[in-house]
């Protein structure tokens, strides 16, 4: 729920109903999702050093409630005018990404130790199906809220962070309540400060799937952070933001026991190939709209959200069998959400190129600002998307020792 808000409604929020400046926003949020960046594999360690001492817990509890503050903070700025809404936007990203990373990668290498490439595949796709639930929240309620007579957007956003709270708490306390234990790695073992980088640096099978994982990435921010922009002022149909971004998120959960399934068949990593070129196929069209084609979009986005559904529950599968068991799985999601995340901070450098080609939200216009905007939105993605499933072929197995 907080994902999707963050990286796809902000920079609109921001410009469209807050009147910051495009290139301004654009700036901001690649300086603050590169400090995010950062900061992951720092706390993949912390997080392995935590899990030891049994005092993980406690700290993801108070990551939750940071986050519960920050989140609402984001979207009731209490200032206005360009300087104070970066100052404001920028402190307030810098503090949701680094409860939110807490939480993430402490979540995701607490399921790395479940068992084989089946079971990893399968505990994957019902978490990232429970994740689309809160995307679908995120896209829905806001949405609704907002079409309600007298309702602002500061009112909705208002109402939307306090149920956001709500379940972020009482989703932390089933987990520590009913999850299976961590399985923290054996008290024999060095500590992750004393051996984590060196292992991580000669795992070749682990290094070999980054670059193809960090491609694939940005494949999918690209389109992320030019969505509503491309909905709103390309096919000239702001009413039809939210059907689209739900009809992709439905189709992502679709499609996760099916890629779930044909990984059984062809082996996880063939079935991401897979995907990735019908995520070409679908996608590929959307450069070619124009006002009022939204049934088309509408099947692009179906089509692009089923393979949607690969990228989701097979890559963690991947990375969890290339984990030694000797190490803590951590630090390695660190490294993993690092590179997720710096995809989406360049991704963010699209609104000032966009800027300068002419460019401004709200003002759709026939000719080349909105050629460009469609362009970007598809042209880039296909073309990564392309290369990140070409470098695949060539990632060896998983590692000796698999987790």
């Amino acid at each position: 729920m907080v994902a999707l808000p963050v990286y796809v409604q902000v920079p609109a929020y921001y410009t469209t109903r807050l009147g910051m400046s495009l290139s301004l926003a654009g700036i901001v949020l690649f300086a603050a999702r590169l400090v995010d960046s950062a900061q992951d594999p720092l706390l993949g360690l912390w997080i392995d050093t935590l899990a030891r001492r049994n005092a993980l817990r406690r700290t993801m509890g108070t990551g939750a409630v940071c986050l519960a503050a920050a989140f609402a903070a984001l979207w009731l700025p209490p200032v206005s005018g360009d300087a104070w809404l970066a100052a404001w936007l920028a402190i307030s990203l810098i503090v949701v990404y680094l409860a939110h990373s807490l939480i993430n990668v402490a979540y995701l290498a607490w399921g790395a130790r479940l068992g084989d490439d089946r079971t990893l595949a399968r505990a994957s796709a019902w978490r990232e199906g429970a994740g689309l639930i809160g995307v679908l929240l995120a896209t829905g309620l806001p949405a609704w809220w907002m079409a309600m007579p007298n309702t602002t957007p500061r009112m909705t956003m208002a109402a939307f962070s306090s149920l956001f709270a709500a379940l972020l708490i009482a989703a932390l306390w089933l987990l520590v309540r009913v999850a299976p234990p961590w399985q923290a790695t054996p008290a024999t073992s060095p500590a992750p400060s004393q051996m984590t980088w060196h292992a991580v640096r000669d795992n070749l099978a682990f290094r070999a799937l980054l670059l193809p994982h960090f491609l694939n990435g940005l494949s999918v921010a690209i389109p992320a952070t030019l969505a509503v922009f491309f909905i709103e002022d390309t096919l000239m149909a702001p009413n039809w933001v939210a059907p689209c971004l739900i009809l992709y998120f439905l189709a992502g959960a679709a499609g996760l026991s099916g890629w779930v399934y044909v990984s059984r068949r062809i082996g996880p990593m063939q079935a991401w190939r897979l995907a990735m070129l019908l995520a070409v196929v679908a996608f590929v069209w959307a450069g070619l709209l124009g006002p009022g084609d939204v049934l088309s979009f509408l099947l692009v986005c179906a089509l692009s959200g089923l393979a949607l559904g690969a990228d989701l529950a097979l890559p963690p599968v991947l990375l969890a069998l290339r984990i030694p068991a000797g190490e803590g799985p951590a630090v390695y999601y660190g490294i993993w959400t690092l590179l997720g995340k710096l995809s989406l901070a360049i991704s963010g450098l699209t609104l000032p190129v966009l800027a300068w080609l002419g460019y401004q939200p709200g003002t759709p216009t026939i000719g080349s600002p909105v050629d460009a905007l469609a362009w970007m939105y598809a042209g880039p993605p296909c073309m990564l998307k392309l290369a990140a499933m070409a470098l695949l072929s060539a990632v060896p197995h998983a590692s000796p020792e698999p987790s």
